[in-house]
């Protein structure tokens, strides 16, 4: 809020009546007075004039091809003929920058060069709290510009040619002003030591002290030394911070990154890198391209994909969501490829799905981040990945897949538990039945049970389903008592069984007593529970021999594998529909004839396989 002094207050003395005007309405009149609305937009979006008094653009406020957005640089207002957007310099950027009224009249004032009036404080602390954070900006200000100078003199030589090496032109640096700090433990301090005290300079984070053996601190020196600085800004894009890459190699090089400590200024959970450029973009395209590391998102935003942000390598925090939310709700993910970037690219989406974003998530080829995979293949092979960024289901769907291969139950309990935490998030009912669906058909969730009470837990929010011993199927009873025989009479539906099991496993995968199964077909002349090792396994196997009252049938197993074989074919039938669509979402249409052929061969197999089913009696 801004301060009442006398000067901005005026007083009606008509029927006795004294009115004294809003300060921050006050002085918002006169900025209006001295704005100039054409000037301002223009620093947002293009405009061409169109008559004497008019100038037409895109509209920043939606998307469109033609432009139906206007400006009257006389009347100064504008108004957009497509979706409707209308008002004057203050309402443009509150609903651009998305910030309240008294914060667009100060932007407006800092664009036109109009001091803003005096704060008014509560306290003395409050003022010099105020004075302290206009003394950092202003020390940071002055480090940057040194760092910036440093780099451009002989000392740094190897800063350039390092970065040069990273793919980075003498514009993209300016861009980002990033400097070089000299192998010097004293050279920023002398160059500041005037324009603040001790600890003011102290309080920066651009220095560093020892404690001495009486617990106080010793003498500050300079944080950074012999690294490349890469100023941090706030969404105002003051530079309120520093990260700094160390250019040595070996024992002395230290950290490979340091930061800024927290300081009144700079708490990296409240800063997301870049969204001070980033700003306009994320509203132009609608969502913002999230990484992991500031090198990839400055080698992403010099190659012009300009709606990148990152997390400068810190943990995504839930400030940075609702900070980001601000801007758009919609975020792809591209986070570094290793372990590291795994986890963090799963934390993340666990914080913005529970924000309700609209995720999807890239994964570049080879294994490479983005500054790397932009400069060795090209900025149109990173735009078409970014095209083909999957779905938050279909990602995390796969990570389950990878981390708990396998067909058996416990396998797909496991692979439903790793899901669930992420589904419970789901603000919406139907997003999480949904994603519970896409789920159990991806995973191959054969049984009803087990999908239903997926659906259940997902529709619960629950985060966990209880491993449990899986009641038997005939077909799965019916295998195990034939690879169980011991009666050479019987030995032909017992040959049946192995042979199928051997020739097809892959056939029998899913099936909860799949290891048992593997274990009696190779067990010789030993008896049946001797050889099934795991616990639970011979426990089911123990209650299906005492339940049984004669051998199986040879027709009995011939039944039971082909009724084996028909899942496994509608299994794969359900895997080439998804590999189908995920074809024609991409445009790839030579796939998409591969594929499609393969499940005309198979619905051809199924066919034939019901028609040799004996008739039923």
């Amino acid at each position: 809020m801004f301060s009442k002094t006398p000067d901005c207050q005026c007083a009606s003395q008509a029927s006795g009546l004294i009115l004294y005007t809003d300060p921050v309405i006050d002085f918002s009149q006169t900025v209006k007075q001295q704005a100039d609305i054409v000037k301002v937009i223009e620093g947002y979006i293009r405009l061409r004039k169109a008559g004497a008094q008019n100038y037409t653009g895109l509209c920043p406020f939606h998307k469109e091809k033609s432009p139906s957005f206007s400006v009257h640089a006389v009347r100064q207002f504008y108004h957009c003929f497509g979706c409707q957007a209308s008002g004057d310099v203050f309402s443009f950027v509150a609903k651009i920058e998305n910030v309240g009224f008294p914060e667009a009249v100060r932007i407006v004032a800092g664009k036109c060069g109009i001091p803003l009036p005096k704060r008014e404080f509560s306290s003395p602390e409050e003022a010099a709290g105020a004075r302290q954070r206009a003394k950092l900006l202003e020390l940071h200000e002055t480090a940057t510009a040194w760092f910036e100078e440093q780099m451009r003199g002989p000392e740094g030589a190897v800063a350039r040619e390092y970065l040069a090496g990273r793919g980075l032109t003498p514009e993209g640096i300016r861009a980002f002003r990033i400097g070089y700090a000299p192998d010097s433990f004293n050279a920023l301090r002398d160059r500041l030591s005037g324009m603040a005290d001790n600890e003011t300079l102290r309080a920066s984070g651009l220095f560093s002290s020892k404690e001495q053996g009486n617990g106080s601190l010793g003498p500050i020196y300079d944080r950074f030394r012999k690294r490349v600085t890469f100023p941090i800004c706030n969404e105002s894009g003051r530079v309120i911070a520093f990260t700094a890459r160390t250019l040595e190699t070996g024992e002395k090089a230290g950290a490979k990154y340091i930061n800024s400590p927290e300081t009144p200024l700079y708490s990296k959970s409240l800063v997301l890198f870049n969204l001070n450029k980033a700003r306009t973009a994320i509203r132009q395209m609608e969502f913002a391209l999230l990484v992991e590391g500031q090198m990839d998102c400055i080698s992403v935003y010099l190659r012009g994909i300009q709606n990148v942000i990152a997390t400068s390598g810190t943990a995504f925090t839930e400030q940075q969501v609702a900070i980001l939310k601000r801007h758009t709700s919609q975020v792809v993910v591209n986070f570094d490829p290793d372990a590291a970037g795994s986890n963090a690219a799963e934390k993340s989406i666990a914080l913005l799905t529970e924000e309700g974003f609209n995720i999807k998530i890239v994964t570049l080829d080879g294994g490479l981040d983005p500054d790397r995979y932009i400069r060795e293949r090209g900025v149109e092979a990173y735009t078409a990945a970014l095209r083909g960024a999957r779905r938050q289901a279909d990602y995390l769907i796969e990570r389950a897949r990878l981390a708990f291969p396998g067909a058996s139950s416990e396998q797909k309990v496991k692979a439903m538990n790793f899901l669930l935490p992420h589904i419970r998030r789901m603000p919406e009912k139907l997003a999480r039945d949904q994603f519970a669906h896409d789920a159990a058909q991806k995973l191959g969730i054969d049984s009803a049970v087990l999908r239903e009470e997926l659906r259940q837990a997902a529709l619960r929010r629950r985060d966990h389903i209880e491993t449990r011993a899986t009641a038997l199927t005939e077909v799965e009873r019916v295998l195990l008592r034939a690879l169980a025989i011991d009666d050479p009479e019987n030995e032909r539906a017992r040959g049946l069984a192995a042979r199928a099991l051997a020739e097809q496993p892959a056939w029998f995968e899913h099936l909860s007593v799949f290891a048992a199964l593997q274990a009696l077909s190779l067990r010789q002349a030993r008896d049946p529970m001797e050889v099934v090792d795991d616990e639970a396994q011979r426990a089911l196997l123990a209650e299906t021999l005492l339940a049984e009252t004669r051998p199986p049938e040879e027709s009995e197993v011939q039944s039971a594998i082909q009724e084996i074989h028909e899942r496994a074919i509608v299994r794969r039938q359900r895997e080439l529909r998804e590999l189908i669509a995920e074809a024609e979402r991409r445009g790839d249409f030579a796939e998409l004839a591969v594929l499609t052929q393969q499940k005309l061969d198979l619905d051809r197999a199924l066919r034939q396989l019901h028609n040799q089913r004996p008739p039923e009696r």
